[in-house]
């Protein structure tokens, strides 16, 4: 271990560098400014001048390409924090008691710039690959399929519907009706045709509402069910009639007069239901 020559007056760098290089090669690397003030017996201004000439004298690779960084071990720190400060002589006023040690040797010399830090770039973010598959355009949407000949189909079977349910309600007791009497008593109703035009109409309307695809799920559910339930009432109907008719029945049973007669009745409730829920269900459009 060096050890500082005692003197009452300032010991001039050059004559502290040798014993800062022979304090350096024996521990094998840079002293802390610590371990220079401790050894040395000197102030803080003096300890950076050395480590800054034994820095410029032998510097190391790694510390050189690092910008002059100076490392401060654990051990070192341990030894300097353990070893007490011995009272500087006398005639160093200008020199100042050892203080936390620096992260950089060079920060506490003002005259000498601080390298620039190298800033590695990050690399750029490659954009998306583009698939080379153009993604696919809308369907070409050809000309609509004309709506006319359901028209021309349906007539016929209106026809034979109408006849039919006419002809089951005249066996059942509907019949003819003065609806305004005393206001327009030669205004004559046949109710038979109330049942073609509540039966059916609402079958072929529950149908449209549960094909569209753009009504709530309950609605497009209970429309289904009800459309279903419409048809196959629509041609039992029709059954009933023919097979009244071909056994010369001018009357019909109890039971289908009572189920004939329910139909109006069943008719308004479900298109009332289906009404409220097409208006009062959350939008959810069903797949």
């Amino acid at each position: 271990m060096t050890t500082a020559t005692k003197s009452a007056y300032p010991v001039p760098v050059d004559d502290l560098l040798p014993q800062a290089r022979q304090l350096s090669a024996d521990l094998g690397e840079l002293p802390s400014r610590n371990r220079l003030m401790s050894e040395l017996r000197i102030g803080a201004k003096k300890a950076n001048t050395l480590l800054d000439l034994l820095d410029t004298a032998a510097p190391e690779p790694h510390t050189a390409n690092l910008g002059r960084l100076h490392v401060v071990s654990s051990a070192d720190s341990q030894e300097s924090s353990d070893e007490p400060t011995q009272p500087l002589p006398e005639g160093h006023d200008d020199e100042h008691a050892p203080g936390p040690e620096p992260a950089e040797s060079g920060s506490a010399n003002a005259d000498e710039p601080d390298e620039p830090t190298a800033q590695i770039a990050p690399e750029p973010v490659g954009s998306e690959q583009v698939s080379n598959h153009a993604s696919p355009g809308p369907p070409v949407v050809g000309r609509p399929v004309p709506r006319w000949p359901v028209l021309l189909l349906a007539l016929p079977a209106f026809v034979a519907i109408w006849s039919g349910w006419v002809g089951l309600g005249g066996l059942t007791g509907f019949g003819i009706v003065h609806p305004l009497p005393g206001i327009w008593s030669g205004f004559e109703v046949n109710t038979a045709i109330t049942l073609p035009i509540g039966v059916e109409t609402y079958a072929a309307y529950a149908l449209r509402v549960w094909l569209s695809g753009r009504v709530p799920q309950r609605a497009r559910r209970f429309a289904k069910v009800s459309a279903l339930g419409s048809l196959a009432l629509g041609a039992l109907g029709q059954i009933a009639y023919h097979l009244m008719t071909a056994t010369d029945m001018t009357t019909a049973p109890w039971w289908i007069t009572t189920l004939v007669a329910c139909l109006p009745v069943a008719v308004l409730g479900m298109g009332a239901a289906l009404t409220h829920l097409l208006h009062t269900d959350p939008p959810e459009v069903s797949p």
